[in-house]
């Protein structure tokens, strides 16, 4: 274990050599907090939702309409644990100086308010007064994680009445997925993980 600011901390378990930005399929879980059963509960095999779980399942399928290089693979809830797997194309998002507009936080990402934030966007490229390197951002598989964390978090604590409570664990598992038939087998198994819920490391915890 090594120290951060004088205290003891676990090591990360991310691989040093790989740069998550990188374009490539990823096998995520994420287990919730204290690894309390939140999202429903299983029966005969499926997973049954409730108002928690519907709501990480809006979230998560939410995700595209804030990141375009996100693309969404196989998604599993279970009570207290999500398996998903997550590709990281090569899309770029271009971001425009923070002065041609005002942003607030609604959802997932910054939106802007302004009325004419658009027609001041068409006038800065007609007038080349845009920045001549406007930002080229890839966004990468942990800023997607903290986004489906953090937004499906707050929608819960609102329906709780629970402002700042932590839902989900810090840490996470992940997987680089290096090949197709890696990719199957992963994909078969999240897919099957409500029918051996009984055989889960994560069962009546």
């Amino acid at each position: 274990m090594t120290k951060f600011q004088g205290k003891y901390r676990i090591d990360s378990a991310r691989a040093k050599w790989w740069n998550y930005d990188n374009p490539g399929d990823y096998f995520i879980t994420i287990c919730t907090k204290n690894k309390d059963h939140l999202f429903g509960y299983i029966k005969d095999g499926e997973m049954i939702l409730n108002e928690y779980g519907k709501i990480v399942l809006d979230c998560w399928l939410d995700l595209p309409n804030h990141y375009n290089n996100i693309v969404l693979g196989e998604f599993q809830i279970m009570p207290n644990h999500i398996h998903y797997i997550v590709g990281v194309n090569d899309s770029k998002i271009m971001i425009p100086d923070s002065d041609h507009a005002d942003c607030v936080e609604t959802g997932l990402k910054p939106v802007c308010t302004t009325n004419d934030f658009h027609d001041d966007i068409a006038d800065n490229f007609a007038n080349n007064s845009m920045n001549e390197n406007p930002i080229k951002k890839n966004h990468g598989v942990f800023e997607f994680i903290r986004a489906l964390k953090s937004f499906s978090s707050r929608r819960i604590n609102e329906k709780r009445n629970s402002k700042g409570v932590s839902n989900w664990q810090e840490r996470f598992h992940d997987h680089i997925i290096r090949n197709e038939a890696e990719y199957d087998r992963i994909r078969n198994y999240i897919i099957n993980n409500p029918k051996k819920w009984d055989e889960d490391c994560f069962f009546n915890r």
